[in-house]
């Protein structure tokens, strides 16, 4: 086992249930669970490794990703797809997503976690629910893991196309026999419940416009027949969602999960938009989680979801950045400040969420959302995951006020160093397990095969 020492933090931002912020602060940490936090006087004055800020840094538990579709790091600011709302956006995309490879996958995946990695995220779930050309979630799942980002991988997965009336085309979709078996096999392959786990499976249907009530069923009881995996999906992203759902089910989206068993503190569900008064009531009472998406939903032009709203009702809420084709981004931070931003103008008040309930969003907020205890917050016990910014740099400068709350009122391009389970991810040079430039220029290539496809549908 081996030990570190983080000291000298100008502050250490510890999330812990006191929500302290300790001037000159820092971590002791053995192998990869944090055993001391508090003043750097109090610390222990020897490690296998010293880690000294020089009190220059801000140092914060490591953000969480509730929501993301990675492979679509591959499909940035198509035209076609640029001024469409999500029905129109998603008919646009599904002809270039059905050329997807494995290598795509992979190549994707591993953009999206550097991506994330560089904003200051050290754990995520990604959503990936299509799967042409003998693709597998285990592209995806290794590809992470060369990473080492802490991951939530679900198994997300479509099963009516248009010729059943649903959305997507029957090229992209599966049988739900054979997306249950899959299921089955991820599961038994690679769910770890144990604490600090850095690898969890979801079942995650696509959305109630692209499965059957029966698959939705069939995979809570399967979730729900092993310990620690959860569900997710998407609900209630707009009007055209909300009108969908009236239609085919008669229900409401939030009487529509309730109806198939997706509330309770296993399940969390995307977007939100639109979900109404009584919904959001039953999501507080049931536990029931809500990943929020500022970016897409802004993007989309699919509305603003009452956040504040469900704080008051004690709905667990996380951040996601959703899939870069309708965020065309994975900004972790940034999505922090949008959320922040957004709150403040749906309910035109400037009070409507502070700088640190959104830094609670980001952190343990998202822990919550993802069932997990150990991680979101610095506190003797918990997974070494955090991340430090350095106070020296142009957007922060003049924000010796409240330098916390700066993280959230400024603008912050990335986040200087990143440590996941007690391993440095990310220092002022770059990604230390990744070589970015070759990275990107595979991924361009690849994704300039999927844009030169022909555009049939």
């Amino acid at each position: 086992m081996s030990t570190l020492l983080v000291k000298n933090c100008h502050t250490l931002i510890t999330l812990d249930g006191q929500r302290r912020e300790i001037r000159q602060g820092g971590l002791f940490i053995r192998d990869h669970v944090i055993e001391q936090v508090g003043a750097t006087a109090e610390l222990p004055d020897q490690a296998d490794r010293v880690l000294d800020l020089g009190d220059r840094y801000l140092v914060l538990p490591g953000l969480v990703n509730t929501h993301h579709h990675f492979f679509q790091t591959l499909t940035r600011v198509v035209p076609g797809a640029q001024n469409s709302s999500l029905f129109d956006w998603l008919s646009t995309l599904y002809p270039l997503w059905q050329h997807l490879t494995p290598r795509a996958i992979r190549l994707s995946a591993q953009v999206a976690a550097a991506e994330l990695i560089y904003s200051g995220c050290t754990t995520a779930s990604d959503h990936l629910y299509l799967f042409p050309n003998h693709c597998t979630l285990d592209d995806e799942i290794e590809a992470v893991q060369e990473i080492g980002l802490r991951f939530h991988a679900s198994r997300g997965s479509m099963s009516v196309g248009q010729s059943q009336g649903g959305l997507p085309p029957d090229s992209v979709v599966e049988s739900e026999a054979a997306i249950l078996k899959d299921s089955q096999r991820l599961i038994e392959q690679y769910h770890d419940n144990r604490r600090y786990s850095m690898l969890r499976l979801t079942l995650a249907p696509c959305s109630p416009f692209s499965v059957s009530t029966d698959l939705m069923r069939e995979s809570a009881a399967l979730a729900r027949s092993y310990p620690g995996v959860r569900l997710h999906t998407h609900l209630a992203e707009n009007n055209s969602d909300v009108d969908y759902s009236l239609h085919t089910f008669g229900l409401t989206p939030g009487d529509y999960a309730a109806s198939v068993g997706w509330l309770g503190d296993d399940v969390w569900h995307a977007h939100c938009v639109k979900l109404d008064d009584r919904a959001i009531q039953s999501f507080g009472q049931t536990g029931t989680g809500v990943a929020h998406c500022p970016c897409s939903n802004m993007r989309l032009a699919s509305g603003m979801a009452p956040i504040r709203k469900m704080l008051n009702h004690q709905v667990p809420v996380g951040l996601g950045v959703d899939g870069s084709a309708s965020n065309d981004g994975s900004h972790l931070l940034g999505e922090a400040r949008q959320a922040f931003l957004m709150a403040r103008v749906r309910e035109e008040d400037p009070g409507a969420l502070t700088a640190r309930e959104a830094l609670e969003l980001a952190t343990i907020g998202g822990a919550r959302v993802l069932g997990r205890d150990d991680i979101g917050a610095l506190a003797p016990g918990m997974a070494a995951d955090f991340v430090a910014v350095d106070l020296d740099r142009l957007t922060l400068s003049g924000t010796a006020y409240d330098p916390v709350a700066a993280l959230i009122f400024c603008p912050v391009d990335r986040v200087d160093y990143s440590f996941i389970n007690g391993r440095e991810v990310l220092n002022p040079e770059g990604l230390v397990s990744l070589d970015l430039t070759d990275l990107l220029g595979q991924h361009r290539a690849i994704a300039q095969q999927l844009a030169d496809q022909p555009k049939s549908r």
